[in-house]
């Protein structure tokens, strides 16, 4: 059955329609369809590509121009236009930012109510403490800044150090409860969660206890995740989606509660279709190269080439299509998505 046509605002007599502004109401009919379109949601996420390479100039230069005394975090927001650049979001609850840090300086320590993590693009020497441990950050290496810890970011290297931000800044400034406190160095506790749980399906119970931490692991190193993946595709070969997912080593729910973040592995010259699901995603490039299609429009996707530390996004509701480039080595990316949230408010889903 074909949704009715409604009547419109202008239907309305103008006098009516003042008198409902001057108590602050609004009738609902007139934008009933905007609000609960039929079949899919309005989405203001558009696929959207930020090239690396065009980053890091400007990135490097926002380091000439602007001290981090004057900064705090040096970072240039990766904002999709569909939501225009002045919302600084990729999409409804995701924010994205490509971060600096020189060497010799202090990010100095504060924390905030938006949930965080760092994905390292290049560099090394640098470092973030989180909540009074110390997190080495490498290329591909992923490091939570979860809700109400303290961090802060230091630099002891040579050269820049980069990195991606993920955040649910657009959720918690939606929500009204998105601030920060600053603070002072942080002092550092010995012990490293990336080590105490470095091996998967064991976990340190001291005198029969758990640790009770609702983020015990801070710090998830590519090396270890890169090898897990080599790992699944060797000893599963018929598995299409070579794919794992960063979760809380004590319950195996997701490493934090909003956003969902994964890493896959592309197969040399594989070609790995995605179901349309609800959440919007982020895909990074963290080895290899990748074409990444987005159907929002059958006739007419949205096609990008990803190199190494490019980034693109995907609206909710939209297959996705990602091919590896090369015939004789894999990639690896990392992925950003919605669904903690979603599953949290019963509106997940995946349609074929």
């Amino acid at each position: 059955m074909e949704d009715a046509q409604l009547a419109r605002l202008e239907d309305l007599p103008p006098a009516y329609v003042q008198a409902l502004r001057d108590q602050n109401l609004v009738p609902l009919w007139p934008s009933l369809r905007g609000v609960l379109p039929p079949k899919i949601p309005t989405r203001q996420t558009q696929p959207t590509r930020w090239a690396y390479a065009q980053i890091k100039p400007l990135l490097l230069q926002a380091g000439e121009l602007t001290p981090i005394e004057k900064a705090e975090r040096r970072v240039l927001v990766l904002a999709n236009p569909g939501h225009t650049l002045e919302k600084m979001q990729a999409s409804s609850a995701m924010y994205l930012g490509m971060q600096l840090l020189l060497p010799g300086e202090w990010a100095p320590s504060h924390r905030h109510t938006p949930n965080a993590v760092r994905m390292v693009v290049e560099g090394e020497g640098a470092w973030t403490t989180v909540d009074g441990e110390r997190c080495p950050m490498s290329r591909g290496d992923l490091i939570l800044t979860p809700t109400g810890l303290w961090h802060e970011h230091g630099h002891d290297g040579t050269e820049p150090v980069i990195w991606l931000d993920v955040l649910d800044l657009p959720l918690a400034y939606y929500l009204e409860v998105s601030y920060h406190l600053n603070g002072g160095r942080q002092e550092t506790k010995p012990g490293r969660g990336d080590n105490a749980y470095r091996r998967a399906g064991v976990t340190p119970s001291t005198v029969f206890g758990r640790s009770g931490k609702r983020y015990p692991m801070l710090r998830y190193p590519w090396v270890d995740t890169r090898a897990a993946l080599i790992a699944l595709s060797e000893d599963q070969p018929a598995l299409d989606d070579v794919q794992i997912t960063y979760v809380n080593p004590e319950t195996g729910e997701d490493a934090e509660n909003i956003l969902g973040f994964y890493a896959q592995m592309l197969r040399p010259g594989q070609t790995l279709t995605l179901p349309a699901r609800s959440p919007a995603c982020v895909f990074h490039l963290i080895e290899g190269s990748a074409g990444v299609e987005i159907a929002v429009q059958a006739d007419t996707p949205s096609t990008f080439t990803l190199v190494e530390a490019d980034t693109c996004c995907a609206p909710g509701y939209t297959g996705v299509t990602l091919r590896n480039l090369s015939a004789d080595q894999p990639a690896f990316l990392f992925l950003a998505d919605e669904s903690p949230l979603h599953r949290k408010l019963g509106v997940y889903e995946v349609r074929a």
